[in-house]
């Protein structure tokens, strides 16, 4: 195939997916702007008209946001292929390393490096507005630049510290391992990152946030209880302070085998009841039981194996080089850094159109887990009851959202999950009309009308 072809190729593939995010992002938008103040019916009694404006104002500002970014982000990259700035900044690099006497791999570094930093600088602006006006705005935004600035030095290091030798290394695989240098990389790759997922909570999170113990007292003592009725090995339970950046509210488990952790936002401790923290403890619980966490690693380390494979097809295949502009003395110029370039601009658009899939798979999962999760609250119910009558306090937050569905009394398992789901929705104000084709696309998450719907029926 020709060089121009390729290019073509590449360019009718990034602007079907931009047609495809405008159109499903205008869809969002259209339905959301038509229902704004309204209330599902699911949630009426638990979301006031208010609460359900402020929803929509929210959600619909962050989509033109978004849609504004995301759009003049990939026209930049198009214009930047089709011009064949890429090539051109390859050659200018490969001169400045020369004069410096360096390697390829300074040249790679340094042409990597650079462009991550130009397209660090084009997204600073957003990123600023992100956080200090429309984050501000609606109240959220609690992060002063300091932090902010802070984070993005972190960041930064952190990025140079991981990225460098780990280039270092792919560039050794392909020099000295072969044919198959792609399987021994793929292997050697998804084995560092296991390992960064086992680091992670342990030296890398604590730059960011500050992680203590969950108080002695009753949450710690029923948390301890429910991992131990489900058989849940944990390394202990820690609140961050997620409140230093901002007021929404999650909570997760993070690393693997006996380095397991829960980590409870300091937001979510202050804003929920005992039950509701348990019911969300006990979704993240249902992840690691329903082997989530095992299918999703294994997807990705299958996937880290063809992207590898994928490199060695693009690594051999001189036209494809040219096609973006790496040529030299008028023949292609292959190298690490133009390898590494086309596979993230070719990756996009091709994975974007297996996103639906990965969605659906991921929302079967959140279902397992509230399923999971109510279980979980209902056997903690039933063999240590709550001290201070959570129950009857998350089925009165619960309202009736969900109960109608039924046709019956939510059981405590099922009205602290569906008061937690609310709350947290209502506190992040979620978008609480998502188009259907949409959420589809998109959402690895159900809507919080079809939670509380599935979760009303267990």
């Amino acid at each position: 195939m020709k060089e121009s072809s390729l290019l073509l190729v590449y360019l009718i593939l990034a602007g079907l997916e931009l047609a495809m995010n405008l159109w499903l992002g205008f869809l969002n938008y259209r339905r959301l702007k038509r229902h704004a103040g309204m209330v599902p019916d699911t949630l009426k009694g638990a979301v006031s008209p208010e609460e359900a404006a402020k929803s929509a104002s929210y959600s619909l500002a962050r989509m033109r946001f978004a849609l504004l970014e995301g759009s003049l982000g990939d026209l930049l990259l198009m214009v930047l292929a089709a011009a064949g700035f890429f090539g051109f900044f390859d050659l200018v690099t490969g001169i400045w390393t020369s004069k410096l006497g360096g390697t390829a791999y300074v040249h790679a570094a340094l042409f990597l490096f650079l462009l991550a930093g130009a397209q660090e600088m084009l997204s600073m602006p957003f990123s600023l507005y992100s956080s200090f006006n429309l984050e501000k705005r609606y109240g959220f935004n609690t992060m002063n630049l300091r932090t902010w600035f802070l984070d993005e030095l972190k960041e930064l290091l952190i990025a140079l510290l991981l990225g460098l030798p780990l280039l270092a290394l792919f560039c050794w695989f392909m020099g000295a391992a072969g044919k198959l240098w792609w399987l021994w990389a793929a292997a050697v790759f998804s084995a560092l990152d296991l390992l960064v997922s086992v680091l992670y909570p342990l030296l890398i999170a604590p730059l960011f946030n500050k992680f203590g113990p969950l108080p002695d007292g009753s949450l710690k003592s029923r948390i301890e209880k429910m991992a131990s009725l489900l058989k849940f090995k944990m390394n202990g339970i820690y609140v961050m302070d997620g409140s230093k950046r901002s007021k929404h509210s999650n909570a997760y488990f993070t690393g693997l085998g006996g380095a397991k952790r829960v980590v409870l936002y300091d937001t979510l401790v202050n804003s929920m009841s005992g039950d509701e923290i348990l019911a969300v403890l006990g979704h993240e619980i249902g992840h690691e039981k329903r082997k989530h966490i095992i299918k999703m690693t294994c997807a990705s380390v299958a996937l880290s194996f063809a992207g590898f494979y994928a490199l060695s097809l693009l690594a051999a295949w001189p036209e494809l080089y040219a096609a973006f502009g790496f040529v030299k003395d008028g023949a292609p110029a292959l190298s690490v850094e133009a390898l590494l370039l086309i596979f993230s601009l070719l990756s996009g658009p091709v994975s974007f159109f297996f996103t639906p899939l990965f969605s659906i798979w991921s929302r079967k999962h959140e279902y397992e887990a509230d399923r999971f999760a109510v279980g979980a609250v209902n056997r903690l119910a039933a063999e240590c009851p709550a001290e201070d009558g959570g129950s009857g306090e998350a089925a009165s937050h619960a309202g009736s959202a969900g109960a109608g569905t039924a046709g019956r009394p939510l059981s405590p398992g099922a009205a602290a999950l569906s008061s937690a789901l609310i709350k947290l929705g209502k506190e992040n104000a979620s978008n609480l009309w998502p188009h259907p084709v949409y959420s589809f696309w998109y959402n690895s998450h159900p809507t919080l009308v079809e939670r509380l719907d599935a979760v009303s029926s267990v």
